[in-house]
């Protein structure tokens, strides 16, 4: 008798996690963005809300945790109950750089996430005064080389920083990173001559080549960019070594039970598939992400590995 309530209780307890994964969900899920409201993130974070909620046939709720350079938002995610109704959307700084600059930081990345699904991609567009006298990316590297007193690059923020410094390590050029308080001032630097080059997003890239006083020698993607179809690619131009590509990501907090990130993976893929989301995030120079969990996985793997390479190379300097 004792032997068979034992053997109930077992039988019990094994199929506890799938009943609860069948059951999910059985509650609003949400969405916690670490940036304010009204950027690229957020955005990105509402198509696919609104999608996901159809799919998920609950309703899935964005909310904005800004600060500390998104830290304050991804840290509550780590610490968050892992049931699958609390979901980060993370871009790879949160992840990648801000791991990388900070010491102490009370979050792993990798043993306190469990990635779902690959959103989206983004490349940077590399822009020169219009008057510089270089066509191409290599006259660039080779002007570099011959005036490293005009040598300098700039941005706002890591993500730009880390770029530049790779490209001056790939490219073998000298020059040094000036910071900028935001990406229009480092347009408006270049179009002036204070700055050699920039790694600038799409949307502020696009916006300055409007402009005239800019123009741009290669995007850092795999392919050419719709939005700047007569703009090469530094693999076309013989210079794969600088190929950039930046993204953003799905995590759920680790030990969230792996049928429930299974089904918020498809139904992220599904968002993904939709046309009005396409065409939204196309409009935010965004590329959706081809792959799920294990494409993120990878992503946040690799570049962790790189990104720490180029910081001890480059001698970027931690925050304090």
């Amino acid at each position: 008798m004792l032997s068979r309530f034992l053997l109930v209780a077992l039988s019990a307890l094994a199929l506890g996690p799938a009943h609860a994964a069948d059951a999910y969900p059985d509650r609003p899920v949400r969405i916690v963005v670490g940036q304010a409201a009204g950027g690229g993130m957020d955005t990105l974070a509402r198509l696919l809300s609104e999608q996901m909620g159809e799919s998920l046939g609950k309703p899935v709720v964005v909310e904005n945790k800004s600060g500390a350079g998104g830290v304050i938002g991804t840290e509550f995610v780590a610490k968050a109950d892992p049931d699958g109704y609390t979901l980060m959307l993370a871009p790879i700084g949160n992840m990648v750089f801000t791991t990388i600059l900070t010491p102490n930081l009370r979050y792993s990345p990798q043993k306190d996430f469990t990635p779902v699904a690959m959103l989206a991609t983004f490349p940077l567009v590399l822009l020169v005064k219009s008057d510089l006298p270089v066509a191409t990316l290599p006259e660039l590297v080779e002007y570099l080389r011959k005036h490293p007193d005009r040598a300098n690059y700039g941005g706002s923020g890591p993500a730009f920083q880390f770029a530049s410094e790779m490209f001056k390590l790939r490219a073998k050029v000298p020059g040094e990173f000036i910071q900028y308080r935001s990406m229009g001032e480092t347009i408006t630097a270049i179009a002036s001559g204070d700055l050699a080059m920039a790694l600038v997003d799409t949307g502020p890239a696009i916006s300055g080549l409007a402009g005239g006083k800019v123009k741009a020698l290669a995007v850092t993607s795999p392919q050419r960019l719709a939005a700047l179809p007569g703009v090469p690619t530094v693999t076309e131009l013989g210079l794969p070594e600088l190929e950039i590509e930046y993204w953003a990501g799905l995590f759920a907090p680790a030990k969230t039970p792996p049928a429930v990130v299974k089904r918020l993976e498809g139904d992220a893929a599904k968002a993904l598939r939709n046309a009005r989301v396409a065409e939204r995030m196309k409009g935010l120079n965004m590329v959706p992400g081809a792959g799920g969990a294990e494409q993120l996985a990878r992503a946040l793997d690799t570049d962790l590995r790189k990104w720490s390479d180029v910081a001890r190379s480059a001698n970027i300097q931690a925050a304090r």
